[in-house]
């Protein structure tokens, strides 16, 4: 079973703690990482584009001129596409990107990801951000830089919570390279782009219960 370092808030080493095999020592499959990111950036996406096709615009009906005698070439109708105000050959109109992925791989790209992190130390375990009596940007900037998590403007943090923590939030809505996500609400995406990831000691029970 893996183990980690406990950190407090200050970043002092306070003991030692064990990490879900199946969440943390799983093997890194990169295939299935790319089609988690994949489908899931491409869930994000609205698909509202849409453009008029040569029946939806307006005007029209009657013959540009006539068929023959001008030396021009024949045109019969003003919204063909190569005229200007025409209608669009082939453009896009509203749909859903949405792609299918089996649970079974979200579970699969969601413990690589948690793999990956750890192999690369990119992992904290904190026993408690402690931010009920001090729900300040100033100390959670603090904690940050005690953790070698950089400042909350540069380097990437993924903070991962047990439950809703209004006073951790309001600490660090003004960062804005600080997220933070329910233990058990985790995404491939959010994983892999975070730079340091700080877990709440609370929040490994809820993620074995929920992932592994």
């Amino acid at each position: 079973m893996p183990q980690t370092i406990l950190y407090d808030r200050t970043g002092a080493n306070v003991g030692s703690v064990d990490l879900a095999e199946v969440l943390f020592a799983a093997p890194v499959n990169e295939a299935v990482l790319h089609q988690a990111v994949v489908a899931q950036l491409a869930g994000r996406r609205l698909g509202t584009s849409s453009t008029k096709t040569r029946g939806m615009v307006r005007g029209g009906g009657k013959k540009p001129y006539a068929q023959k005698g001008t030396g021009r070439a024949r045109q019969g109708h003003r919204t063909a596409p190569h005229f200007r105000g025409g209608g669009v050959v082939f453009g896009p109109h509203p749909r859903s990107y949405e792609q299918r992925l089996p649970k079974k791989m979200r579970r699969l790209a969601l413990r690589s990801a948690l793999s990956a992190k750890f192999i690369d130390n990119a992992i904290r375990v904190v026993d408690k951000f402690g931010m009920d009596s001090e729900p300040k940007t100033k100390v959670f900037v603090g904690i940050l830089q005690a953790l070698g998590a950089g400042n909350g403007h540069e380097r990437r943090v993924l903070v991962v919570a047990p439950a809703k923590d209004e006073m951790l939030l309001r600490s660090l809505a003004n960062l804005p390279s600080v997220t933070v996500i329910l233990a058990d609400s985790l995404n491939v995406v959010d994983l892999l782009n975070a730079d340091s990831v700080l877990i709440e000691q609370p929040a490994l029970a809820r993620m074995e219960e929920v992932y592994a």
